[in-house]
């Protein structure tokens, strides 16, 4: 659901870095993805806490990380996919959320998409001097993915991934669309998801994270030659 029950609270952590400065250094448990650790404080960080009758979720993120990871959601198969946004896209990411799984993993996988938007958009700041634009296509055995992601303030998502399954474990592919719909709604971005090719339904959904986690680097990456600049002929985004 798109509308909670009741207030989020929201907390936007440290601040960006100089303008033109480069990107500092940095599972239904958290097993191996949360020994790699979580978020560091960083430059570009945000922290979101969203409480419904559905869904409690914490989510933090630093967009300047090295890819560090703290997840538990419940659903082991989504907590491996929220893995590979921040192995790729070298964002560090916590992700705590209880859900009503008793009734199915809707509301987790929605709500989480729904909270790592808005942490992403609080983040992620006014958008000076970062490229704004990102693609990138990712192959996995036969599959093949690509996606295009612009932060254009217009969030929209068109989205092609002919699942061959409609289970991959506990995960029901067709929440991956759910997700999605979630993040793009609250992180005003504009997203084109294609899978180009595919016959495994795991391989078909892991190449469209990874390639939706090297797209989001991409847009997020500062732009050292735009420093301080909105990349828009608007003058704001």
């Amino acid at each position: 659901m798109n509308t909670p029950t009741s207030p989020e609270a929201v907390t936007l952590s440290a601040a960006r870095p100089p303008e033109g400065a480069s990107a500092p250094p940095g599972g239904s448990e958290p097993h191996a993805v949360g020994e790699r650790g979580g978020v560091a404080p960083g430059a570009r960080s945000a922290e979101v806490t969203r409480n419904t009758a559905e869904t409690k979720i914490k989510v933090r993120v630093n967009l300047d990380g090295t890819g560090q990871a703290r997840l538990s959601t419940g659903i082991g198969f989504f907590d491996h996919m929220l893995d590979q946004i921040a192995r790729h896209g070298l964002i560090d990411l916590d992700i705590d959320c209880q859900g009503d799984l008793h009734i199915d993993g809707h509301h987790t996988v929605e709500d989480v998409g729904i909270t790592l938007g808005q942490a992403v958009a609080k983040a992620v700041g006014d958008k000076k001097g970062i490229r704004r634009y990102g693609h990138a296509y990712v192959p996995l055995d036969e599959a093949l993915s690509r996606v295009v992601i612009d932060f254009s303030g217009r969030p929209g998502l068109v989205m092609h991934v002919p699942f061959t399954s409609g289970m991959i474990g506990s995960f029901d592919s067709q929440l991956t669309y759910e997700f999605f719909q979630g993040f793009v709604n609250h992180a005003f971005v504009t997203l084109h998801i294609d899978n180009l090719k595919g016959v495994n339904a795991h391989h078909q959904c892991e190449t469209v994270f990874k390639a939706f986690a090297r797209a989001l680097r991409a847009a997020l990456e500062l732009d050292p030659r735009s420093a301080g600049v909105i990349p828009s002929t608007k003058g704001s985004l």
